[in-house]
């Protein structure tokens, strides 16, 4: 009977050791995703894929920006703003219309150790990019093959490109790419752990003098924030559904025009001024850029993210000729 016991308990821990290689042991909160910090039993070692999409009203609505971790907003050209979309914890189905390349938003792909997927660029942007060495997914490359890229009939060109995301790894690893990596995580914060700030639960943001103005508001109920672009709430396509996110933060950054076509060039290494919202509250804080991370510092700390999906607008620090208050923050509850 004692053998008998013995081989049992064996058995037992064998199983229990089985079901936990690889920290997948069943239990959501087993790992935490590096770019939401949310608990997670999926992989947590999956390449991010960064993809630019456009944000010009033909656009609109766009699809897939409701499962992206981290979004950033840039201006490109005159008053357009552009997104770059970082996918790491959750796939969309679908992405698009994707868009042309920008230096800037490539340098912040690399930096996030993100596959960069786009749809055109400028010949000496296509080959800063092959220069630095940051692992790309072109379009033209893949023009509308049915596989990557699927050019829409519902909308016109440039802006019916749309990446059908479940082949991305497939074709990255085809180019030898690594789609597996060991990815530091962003500082969130921990639970139960209180937000610091003021009362703040709208934002508008005047980037040109008029066009395009961009809103934030709290959603107490949902302690999300929505956006709205030009007074139209920025949903998806397909749901109609809003897209949410947990932390809003607003860096301002030095932009310079650098031809003809109103390019720009933008600083997104130097620092400067900020604006974190969380959970309807503003911290006015100084940004840096840490190891490739655009992120918060208040008192030489970096203040943490609240666990969930991230929008990070970047604004002029000289604002356009005309705006009277480039980032507007109030309490509409007072």
């Amino acid at each position: 009977m004692r053998k008998i016991g013995l081989n049992i308990i064996v058995m037992l821990m064998l199983f229990i050791a089985g079901c936990s290689i690889g920290g997948q042991s069943g239990d959501e909160g087993d790992n935490i995703a590096p770019f939401t910090g949310l608990e997670t039993t999926e992989d947590i070692t999956k390449r991010p894929v960064a993809v630019m999409v456009s944000n010009q009203k033909a656009a609109r609505p766009q699809t897939g920006l409701s499962k992206a971790d981290i979004v950033f907003e840039m201006l490109t050209e005159g008053n357009i703003t552009r997104f770059m979309a970082i996918y790491q914890s959750e796939e969309p189905d679908v992405v698009g219309p994707v868009r042309s390349a920008r230096e800037y938003f490539a340098d912040l792909a690399g930096n996030y150790d993100a596959i960069y997927t786009y749809q055109g660029a400028a010949t000496h942007i296509n080959e800063l990019i092959k220069e630095k060495d940051i692992e790309h997914l072109e379009g033209a490359q893949y023009e509308d093959d049915g596989n990557l890229f699927v050019r829409e009939t519902f909308r016109k060109s440039p802006h019916n490109s749309y990446l059908q995301f479940g082949a991305v790894y497939d074709v990255a690893k085809d180019k030898g790419y690594d789609v597996n990596l060991d990815i530091a995580p962003l500082t969130f914060l921990e639970k139960g752990e209180d937000v610091e700030g003021e009362d703040a639960n709208y934002v508008k943001i005047d980037y040109y003098g008029g066009v395009p103005i961009v809103e934030y508001t709290y959603d107490a109920s949902s302690k999300k924030y929505v956006r709205y672009n030009d007074g139209e709430q920025t949903i998806e396509l397909e749901s109609e559904k809003p897209l949410e996110f947990d932390n809003l933060f607003i860096v301002e950054a030095d932009h310079e025009v650098i031809d003809d076509e109103s390019r720009r060039a933008i600083d997104i290494n130097s620092g400067g001024k900020g604006y974190l919202l969380q959970r309807g509250k503003v911290q006015y804080v100084e940004w840096e850029n840490q190891d490739g991370r655009i992120v918060p510092v208040l008192d030489g700390e970096v203040v943490p993210f609240v666990p969930g999906q991230t929008w990070i607008n970047f604004v002029q620090t000289e604002p356009e000729s005309g705006v009277t208050e480039q980032v507007q923050i109030e309490n509409k509850d007072k």
